[in-house]
């Protein structure tokens, strides 16, 4: 356990890369967001998706974790599982930080009528409507599986090379290209749709935690054959 807290160090030791790119990311986002909201003459709540920019960050994160820092571990005498698990550990960690910083957000939007301008970008009404806890979930679900994605990818890219990578891709495309021809043959979007709304954003999120984990499991077995 202290070597695979060392790995969680080592991947720490910038901590440009999970705290401050992150948070410069969003505060610029909200920034953006706030200037536009006052452009615009209304009244009435105005909301925006500026909060989810630090979230794609979070799939840079997990390419950058596995092609840059797992040669760096390999040269230290890491372990494989040793570096595997303090990296998901770590992409825990900062999905933990970044949805705590969604609910202080949101909570700061909530006290001040919107900035003043009744304008939102971390209290979405479809997020909140299973209170703070839901809405923290919803945002370390998305960034903890975006960083799965990325480093998913990059662990097929060191295992298997460019081609593997690139046929995976197309092979996930085309799937989904089949599911969205089954549902519009069979007129399933109805159904689709009211599924998504039935299950609201929280359970969408927990869904999100199954895909990331799944997609853990998948990076652990072609890990094995990842070359620094």
């Amino acid at each position: 356990m202290r070597r695979t807290l060392n790995v969680v160090r080592l991947q720490l030791i910038n901590r440009q890369t999970f705290v401050w790119v992150p948070l410069i990311i969003l505060g610029s986002a909200v920034v953006i967001s706030v200037l536009i909201y006052a452009m615009i003459p209304t009244s009435g709540p105005k909301y925006g998706g500026g909060g989810q920019a630090p979230l794609w960050y979070f799939f840079a994160l997990g390419l950058s974790s596995m092609t840059l820092t797992f040669p760096f571990s390999q040269a230290m005498s890491v372990t494989r599982r040793e570096f595997f698990v303090g990296t998901l550990l770590t992409a825990v960690l900062g999905s933990t930080f970044l949805g705590i910083i969604f609910l202080i957000g949101g909570a700061i939007e909530t006290l001040t009528d919107g900035y003043g301008i009744n304008g939102y970008v971390f209290y979405l009404p479809w997020l909140w409507e299973a209170g703070p806890l839901g809405a923290f979930t919803v945002y370390f679900a998305l960034a903890l599986l975006l960083f799965v994605i990325g480093f998913t990818g990059a662990t097929i890219y060191k295992s298997w090379g460019p081609t593997v990578l690139t046929v995976v891709g197309v092979g996930l495309a085309l799937v989904l290209i089949g599911l969205a021809f089954l549902a519009t043959r069979l007129e399933l979007w109805g159904e689709v749709g009211a599924a998504f709304l039935d299950a609201g954003a929280l359970g969408i999120a927990l869904w999100g935690l199954l895909a990331a984990a799944i997609l853990a499991a998948i990076s652990f077995l072609a890990f094995r054959r990842a070359k620094p």
